[in-house]
């Protein structure tokens, strides 16, 4: 089996106009009171530990006496605007805030305390890039769940998907610590592969995604959910598109080969066609108005394009793909062609 491989950094796209006013006429975009740079005027950076004590890719972040009074007051703003109309609440406060300077996004982690129950919530703020949105956008419409965010100028502010990342989720069913319903998470991670290639969406490895672990009377259901975006349509190999050839994935792709026959694994896979062409056709004006931005918008380069045309070309058994002149005409072509439009 050959494993996908990562082979350049992905760059920042900026946010074009037109891009732009769809986030304002979908009601993504709202004035906020703090922006991504505004994080950066940090003092100190003190480095995490997990409950084992070994060291995580997050920092504790210090800020100067002069700036937490205004940057813990906007950050309990954008929360409440990220969850609700805005109102003021009074018993939300700022209980930590954290950095990762790994990967595009370089997120600031904003953990929000209510001060009535103790009860917690988690938000990111991120520099804001077009292939993230354009992956915010295409899992809102394409996923069974609905995702919500905050775009504004140079900055992206998103909702914290709940659920364990994949990779502890592995070391907890290898250790013994969990069990796990083999054929029901077989067929979530087949679904989950499905919609991945779909939309075009890479890097899929455990640790970018949760699984969702739900209690269903006598049963366990299984969710898995992408949880960045930053990969949407950017490389060019259409492996990378596929979840199954990730080394970091042998767990669930071994789990799924011992659980159920090929044909059983296809039967799945038909279901979630069947489901992503009844979303699509939900949203259909919307899905349609976000790929054709897609098409005038550059998001990734000109090799990628080339050789990835060629591939889904191949794999499509479709020439049609060797017309396509950008990444929004691939990704179109793709969804068309595999959902039988």
């Amino acid at each position: 089996m050959q494993f996908n491989h990562i082979e350049y950094k992905k760059p920042f796209f900026k946010i074009k106009p037109e891009l732009s006013e769809y986030l304002i006429k979908y009601s993504r975009s709202l004035e906020i009171p703090l922006q991504y740079e505004d994080l950066l005027r940090y003092s100190n950076l003190v480095p995490l530990q997990n409950k084992q004590g070994e060291p995580t890719m997050w920092n504790a972040v210090i800020y100067p006496p002069n700036e937490v009074d205004f940057i813990y007051a906007a950050l309990v703003e954008i929360y409440r605007l990220l969850i609700s109309d805005g109102s003021k609440v009074d018993y939300l406060a700022v209980d930590s805030i954290d950095f990762c300077g790994y990967g595009n996004s370089k997120p600031f982690r904003v953990k929000i305390l209510n001060q009535l129950n103790d009860n917690y919530d988690y938000y990111y703020i991120k520099r804001a890039d077009s292939s993230r949105v354009y992956g915010l956008e295409l899992e809102h419409y394409f996923s069974p769940n609905k995702i919500n965010y905050i775009y504004y100028k140079n900055t992206l502010v998103e909702e914290h998907i709940i659920g364990i990342p994949g990779d502890q989720f592995i070391n907890e069913v290898e250790s013994g610590k969990r069990n796990v319903n083999l054929v029901r998470l077989g067929k979530e991670f087949v679904k989950f592969n499905e919609r991945c290639f779909i939309r075009l969406l890479g890097d899929m490895r455990a640790y970018n995604f949760v699984v969702v672990v739900t209690q269903d009377f006598d049963q366990i259901q299984y969710r898995i959910r992408a949880i960045d975006f930053d990969q949407q349509s950017f490389e060019g190999r259409s492996r990378i598109f596929l979840p199954q050839f990730y080394k970091d994935n042998l767990f669930f792709v071994k789990l799924t080969q011992e659980a159920m026959s090929f044909e059983t694994a296809e039967q799945y896979l038909k279901e979630e066609q069947a489901l992503l062409k009844k979303r699509y056709l939900n949203d259909k004006y919307q899905i349609d108005y976000l790929i054709n931005i897609i098409k005038n918008d550059t998001i990734s380069f000109p090799e990628h394009i080339q050789n990835l045309r060629v591939e889904l070309s191949k794999f499509h058994h479709q020439p049609e793909f060797l017309n396509c002149n950008n990444m929004g005409e691939i990704l179109e072509l793709n969804i068309k062609t595999r959902l039988n439009f």
